[in-house]
């Protein structure tokens, strides 16, 4: 966890727009999007040859920002059957990082929430959805500063939230005010990436922010005795996606090359859910620092993953999140239909057995 950027005062954190919204997402702000901010954009469309089926061509490599799916992969054997190879298994997932390494051409493919994607498409990234998991419980929990009399999301009026443009933290920080009838101007939303939110809590320079495991608990097991607490809901944030740029999707080799990983990364995410005790060695203790007993605790609380061999859920849970961004004044309109490249869709819930899979 990256903790030494500088943080903002309390006295100077401004309201988020969507012009700050855009520029801190990285990438130059679209003049003709920020002109319009009722426009309703269709995603950049391009046209898709056949989707290869057969192995990628010998010499093919992919840079992979999966470090769940490196680990996995590794643990469980699967690794062997990588028909291409791993240029480079890059440690990074947060969006707006993920975006700029699309843009450097540093990356291929990335596991991200559902967010990035419409974020990518706002700053004119062009990139592809190429497979679907989704979460039917919260991922994220309201972590409150040390010594916060903040006790549910109403009593989030008047306070400084922190808020990550760009990734599915937001989102959740949208749904959640939507939720307890809190207009975003309610709250002061404090922009800063999801690297910099352990700091800014410990610091108190925000009240609240929202947490995933293991970050949560090793945030509360050194807090918690001062009066930090977490605050659950039952916001959902739905969607993890494979996502990849468009050269990398037109480009038959990467392509096929992207195929096969998106079932062999649905085979990890299984692996792990079969294999708990070596996932939490694996994963949570030797890779994340938490004890076996977190650990497990964190995977106990985790449902069984799920991958619909159909998009049309997804696709409309998509148009939501983005309509809600649109509704904030954070991005402009968007129809995400075009971000989803369905020549992939089923094929991750194909590669797993029928108790993973969502047929509807």
């Amino acid at each position: 966890m990256r903790t030494g950027m500088s943080m903002p005062s309390r006295s100077s954190s401004p309201r988020l727009g969507r012009r700050g919204f855009l520029a801190l997402a990285g990438g130059a702000f679209l003049a003709a999007a920020g002109c319009a901010p009722q426009t309703t954009r269709a995603a950049h469309s391009a046209p898709l040859g056949e989707l290869p089926t057969g192995p990628p061509p010998a010499g093919t490599s992919l840079a992979v920002a999966v470090r769940t799916s490196q680990i996995q992969l590794a643990a469980s054997g699967l690794e062997k059957d990588l028909p291409f190879k791993v240029s480079s298994w890059i440690n990074l997932n947060a969006g707006p990082d993920i975006i700029q390494g699309f843009r450097a051409r540093s990356i291929d493919v990335a596991s991200n929430a559902g967010i990035p994607p419409i974020q990518a498409e706002a700053i004119g990234v062009k990139a592809r959805i190429v497979a679907v998991q989704e979460r039917r419980h919260p991922s994220y929990v309201f972590a409150t500063a040390p010594g916060s009399s903040i006790a549910s999301v109403a009593d989030f009026k008047g306070k400084k939230v922190a808020f990550s443009q760009g990734q599915a933290q937001g989102v959740v920080v949208l749904r959640a005010l939507k939720k307890a009838g809190l207009a975003n101007s309610d709250v002061e939303l404090v922009a800063l990436p999801s690297t910099q939110f352990l700091t800014a809590l410990q610091s108190k320079q925000v009240d609240v922010a929202p947490l995933g495991e293991p970050t949560l608990t090793k945030y509360l097991t050194q807090y918690g005795k001062d009066g930090a607490r977490g605050i659950k809901t039952d916001v959902i944030d739905l969607l993890t996606v494979l996502w990849a740029p468009l050269e990398v999707v037109q480009d038959p080799a990467k392509a096929a090359a992207v195929r096969s990983y998106v079932t062999l990364w649905a085979q990890g995410v299984v692996w792990a859910a079969e294999n708990a005790d070596q996932w939490i060695d694996a994963y949570y203790v030797k890779d994340q620092g938490v004890s076996a007993a977190d650990g497990r605790r964190i995977v106990d609380s985790l449902a069984k993953p799920r991958f619909p061999a159909n998009w049309d859920k997804a696709i409309a849970w998509e148009q939501e999140t983005a309509d809600l961004m649109a509704e904030g004044g954070f991005v402009p309109k968007v129809d995400v239909t075009a971000l989803f490249d369905r020549r992939f869709e089923g094929l991750a819930a194909a590669a797993v057995p029928a108790g993973y899979r969502e047929d509807s």
